[in-house]
């Protein structure tokens, strides 16, 4: 049985060692560049996550390019502390949070999956155009770019992993559109700088308007600095245009610093760690509408092809790789469209919830929140926020999510290797 993957990213690498973990060796992936490299800034894996990629025996090598995030917490314009909640094994966890570059983790996947399913099993210059059913299963019609040339392949299964402009999902819903926008522009990029709190916090702070998302992905270096992942995010100017969620349009930290210039607390200088910054990108804050399905027939989708959604919450990786994995359990048990069909079953509701509470700002509401009750900051964030209001906002999300500790220490998945440790 051959079964294609369309995509060479988080998801579409992790969707290749899942289905090899379980016994289905005749997998390809098909990736659009002709070279996949280590770009892209930071990003969250939860550790619902974590599991299991623990489970497919890469937590040792993660944790080597990794941070295992301690804490998160989030701040009002003022730099006053409204929340703050313990993360990974700080929160009772078996698994860490891991904060780390894309690039890396992309770098590990791909690696893994050269390892185990052979160097021709990540297939590049090869984008996805057009998929039709057939009596086996589907026929998928591929560009080459580079080349110049097309094909078509044949396969008992389509595993759609091509991100937010996902090919796949355009085949199986034409018409949709380009992603819809909510007005609000994010810049991201990375910085060497000396290390905040503890070392291993994640920040997010601002007001209604504007947002700062500040973590390490790395280890002090020589020099006692370490790889910042920053993020910022305010409304577009009224003129402004975007045609498409272009993560990598690279621009200069200058044209767009001044926004952000009061966020310089004691403990955290946002607008001196942009100025730092070793690459910064520009993009609308996109998602994708909730879809009625995913599969169809010999057909379907994960990660950001199926539930792009804002980037709150990190469940953008997260997500994609429990999707991957509850997926290849599903091949493992049964033919090619049941097993589409019970994952979607599994997963979409799930994920539907998640995409809408993602556009309520997820659990950054308290932010918005805090400045909505008290614009002017608070000597006590209890007169701010009366009994378990706070607690309750981050318990709740942490369920929806599927990463609360009741929930993920409950199985343990195969090759699991829970005594390794990321960085401190």
């Amino acid at each position: 049985m051959t079964l294609l993957v369309a995509g060479g990213g988080i998801g579409g690498l992790t969707a290749a060692l899942s289905l090899h973990a379980e016994g289905i060796r005749d997998v390809r992936v098909l990736e659009a560049v002709p070279e996949i490299r280590p770009l892209g800034v930071g990003l969250n894996i939860l550790p619902n996550a974590v599991k299991e990629l623990d489970g497919l025996g890469l937590l040792s090598r993660l944790a080597e390019v990794s941070v295992a995030t301690g804490d998160l917490s989030y701040y009002n314009r003022h730099g006053q502390l409204i929340w703050r909640e313990p993360r990974g094994r700080a929160a009772g966890h078996r698994w860490p949070q891991l904060s780390i570059h894309r690039g890396r983790l992309q770098a590990v996947l791909a690696e893994a999956v050269r390892e185990r399913l052979g160097p021709d099993a990540v297939v590049t210059d090869t984008r996805v155009v057009d998929v039709v059913p057939t009596d086996g299963g589907v026929r998928v019609m591929a560009r080459h770019p580079v080349a110049g040339t097309v094909s078509t392949v044949d396969a008992a299964g389509l595993i759609g992993a091509d991100g937010i402009h996902s090919a796949v999902r355009a085949v199986l819903g034409p018409g949709e559109g380009p992603p819809p926008w909510n007005g609000l522009v994010v810049w991201r990029g990375t910085a060497w700088a000396p290390p905040f709190l503890d070392g291993r916090s994640m920040v997010i702070a601002g007001d209604d308007r504007r947002r700062a998302v500040v973590y390490p992905m790395s280890a002090a270096d020589e020099r006692g600095l370490t790889l910042m992942n920053w993020a910022v995010a305010k409304a577009a100017e009224p003129d402004a245009e975007f045609e498409a969620a272009d993560w990598n349009r690279s621009v200069p930290p200058e044209s767009f610093v001044g926004h952000f210039e009061d966020l310089a607390f004691d403990w955290l200088d946002v607008p001196a760690l942009i100025r730092s910054a070793t690459e910064a990108y520009v993009y609308p804050m996109v998602d994708r509408d909730p879809l009625p399905r995913w599969s169809h027939g010999a057909v379907t989708l994960i990660g950001d092809a199926a539930h792009a959604m804002y980037p709150m919450g990190s469940n953008g990786a997260t997500q994609a790789i429990v999707d991957a994995r509850v997926l290849a359990g599903h091949l493992a048990r049964a033919g090619v469209t049941e097993a589409f069909a019970a994952y979607e079953a599994e997963r979409l509701p799930v994920l539907t919830r998640l995409q809408h509470s993602t556009r309520r700002r997820g659990p950054e509401v308290v932010i918005d929140l805090a400045h909505e009750r008290a614009p002017g900051g608070f000597s006590d964030v209890r007169e701010v926020f009366p009994g378990t209001e706070l607690e309750d906002i981050s318990a709740g999300f942490a369920r929806l999510g599927g990463f609360d500790p009741n929930a993920v220490n409950t199985t343990m998945p195969p090759g699991a290797a829970t005594g390794v440790r990321a960085h401190r």
